[in-house]
């Protein structure tokens, strides 16, 4: 849902039916908000200002499932028929938890998290953020528990979860969703029920149960709690090395070779090609900030003491700088200090970006990529060459273009493709491109050097065409996003969709569809996508600025998956659609939100250098 593009008059909700269920709604007691309430601004405020202007017709911010259950079935009488969109922690990269009618269903006050270390589980309501669960492990200073979550404290929990999930152990743990045991829904009837790990395969409820491991935001109800397993660090006395390190190389590092290579590239081919322990996860990001030095970051996360981190680093890192400054760098600490203190400095930078006060843009798209020499060093040297060519183009702009490289792999990739509805395991890398300036007047010029740069990338990725749910593109098209996401898993989910909810009641923009065939009653409206032009990747694109041509290629280690995931990608070409540009006449520049509460002395000495821990973000 494009906050670029206002919904069209078909796509408004009726506001006299509007008005008699948010009366409805107050007659039962439930919490609604509506525009100039201090709550409702609290809850649309968000930091990315291409999202920053999406009004629901009211918010609702339950208090338990028995409110989230009133409002999913008023909202889904024939009475009302009025779209909800679900927010947890509010973090999609494209603004898939805002919305511009209907209702905004915020459930931060159903944050409670309790934590069981005998039964090694933890109890999370569908509204906690990562801070809140990590909290309780450091209050407790359960030293060597892990909570398989998320790098940045204020990431939701399930939203995190239920899109696959990608934290700090998952090389030694499997992903996010692979420690989910139970979770409890209200689906678009208004059942509230409990699905599990141990429901029979086959049956609707263990269906449910596989499609909510990497599928379930926003397409099968209303996830209000979750129990998770709580996981046991490898070394016995329960400490991690940590640590992040800016690099800045040099001229001599960029000098080109004979060969094209440099001693910058020779370093990051060897760093993505080595075949790293599942006890050490190493993120890498690409940052190219217009006016300042280009920089690599490295983050650091190890299940092990201080000389085993040294000694793989000696073995493994051969540059005379990051080597040296790596070992130096990372500290060996207690777990519960790392979630306290470590975890989030490190992140301090995406924490920051994420509050209201934050005026940017930013774009994002992403890619799964597997640990194959060839195929690294081209992908290397497309960022090195797009990063150069971003620094001329926007010459003189307040931007940043960066490119991350999430390190995974490891114990996720030990299930199978079809295990969870989350596909893309076999993967070692899961990156994303994020582009984030000021300036509303660049919006199209910046998406289209996205899409050219995402062209380039995009046959490198699994399948050639893989996404991350959990980073996702919001340019792509409808009729391209459930394959990105779910690969060959798409068609199982559109059947599972089928069972739970017919009617399509909780429909968005990259939402599962119902199987082709399906005889639908009316669907709750949904708002259309703004674009200019479409290609044949279903990227939105300004078709002056570029126009790729997708290069097939095999990749002769899973030929038959490769060419079944393929011929499944095969529809027809999405068609053209106007283009609009409604933020130029829409945007607030002079829109001021209430002050945030509980934050702003943390965040403030945040961006004064300091370490701050969970007490500083409020949690």
């Amino acid at each position: 849902m494009s906050a670029t593009n206002p919904p069209s008059g078909k796509d408004q909700v009726d506001p006299v039916k509007m008005n008699k269920l948010i009366a409805h709604l107050r007659d039962e007691d439930i919490p609604v908000f509506v525009a100039g309430d201090e709550e409702y601004e609290l809850s649309v405020a968000t930091s990315n200002l291409l999202y920053r202007y999406s009004r629901p017709d009211c918010v609702v911010i339950p208090r338990n499932e028995l409110d989230v259950q009133t409002v999913v079935m008023a909202a889904n009488s024939d009475d009302y028929r009025v779209p909800i969109i679900i927010k947890n922690g509010g973090h999609s990269y494209a603004g898939f938890s805002t919305t511009e009618k209907g209702i905004s269903l915020d459930l931060r006050r159903m944050k409670k998290v309790t934590v069981d270390i005998n039964s090694m589980t933890a109890t999370v309501g569908g509204g906690a953020l990562w801070g809140h669960a990590y909290k309780h492990l450091v209050n407790g200073r359960h030293d060597g528990y892990i909570i398989n979550g998320g790098r940045c404290p204020t990431v939701g929990v399930s939203g995190f979860i239920l899109g696959g999930g990608l934290g700090p152990f998952t090389r030694s743990f499997g992903m996010g969703c692979d420690t989910l045991i139970e979770a409890r829904i209200v689906t678009a009837d208004g059942t509230i029920l409990t699905v599990k790990e141990s429901d029979p395969k086959d049956s609707e409820n263990g269906k449910l149960f596989w499609a909510l491991c990497g599928a379930g935001g926003g397409n099968f109800g209303v996830v209000v709690k979750m129990k998770l397993r709580i996981e046991k660090l490898a070394d016995k006395e329960g400490r991690v090395v940590a640590g992040r390190y800016e690099w800045p190389p040099t001229e001599a590092d960029f000098k080109e070779k004979e060969d094209g290579s440099s001693i910058f590239l020779d370093t990051m081919n060897k760093f993505y090609n080595t075949a790293w322990p599942n006890g050490a996860t190493i993120d890498t990001s690409w940052v190219c900030e217009l006016g300042k030095d280009f920089k690599i970051r490295f983050l650091v996360y190890f299940d092990g003491k201080k000389g085993e981190f040294n000694t793989m680093i000696q073995d493994n890192i051969t540059h005379e700088v990051v080597k040296p400054q790596l070992q130096r760098r990372c500290l060996e600490e207690s777990s519960s200090r790392f979630l306290h203190e470590t975890l989030v400095s490190q992140w301090k930078e995406e924490i920051i970006k994420s509050l209201p006060d934050v005026k940017t843009y930013a774009i994002y798209t992403s890619f799964i990529f597997r640990q194959k020499i060839e195929k690294i060093k081209e992908i290397t040297d497309i960022i090195h060459k797009e990063m150069g060519f971003f620094k001329g183009e926007f010459k003189g702009e307040t931007a940043t273009l960066q490119v991350t490289w999430i390190h995974s792999g490891g114990y996720a990739n030990e299930k199978k493709r079809h295990e969870t509805a989350y596909r893309w395991r076999g993967g070692d890398y899961h990156a994303y491109i994020m582009i984030q300036w000021e300036g509303k007047y660049l919006e199209l010029e910046m998406k289209g050097f996205l899409q050219k740069f995402a062209n380039k990338l995009r046959h490198f990725s699994m399948a050639k065409k893989a996404v991350f749910i959990n980073f996702p593109d919001g340019d792509m098209t409808e009729g391209s996003h459930e394959q990105a996401y779910y690969g060959n898993n798409h068609l199982k989910l559109q059947q599972i969709k089928g069972s739970w909810d017919p009617t399509n009641f909780f429909k968005w923009h990259h939402g599962v569809k119902l199987p082709v065939g399906i005889n639908q009653q009316e669907e709750a409206p949904t708002t259309a996508i703004s674009m200019e032009s479409v290609n044949v990747y279903g990227r939105v694109a300004n078709t002056a600025m570029s126009a790729a041509v997708e290069v097939k290629e095999i990749d002769p280690e899973n030929l038959a998956e490769t060419k079944h995931e393929e011929a499944a990608a095969m529809d027809p070409p999405p068609s053209y659609k106007e283009t609009v540009d409604a933020i130029a006449t829409k945007a607030w520049d002079s829109y001021t939100l209430p002050p945030a509460k509980g934050i702003d002395v943390g965040f403030k000495t945040a961006t004064a250098g300091s370490i701050f821990g969970l007490d500083d973000l409020g949690f």
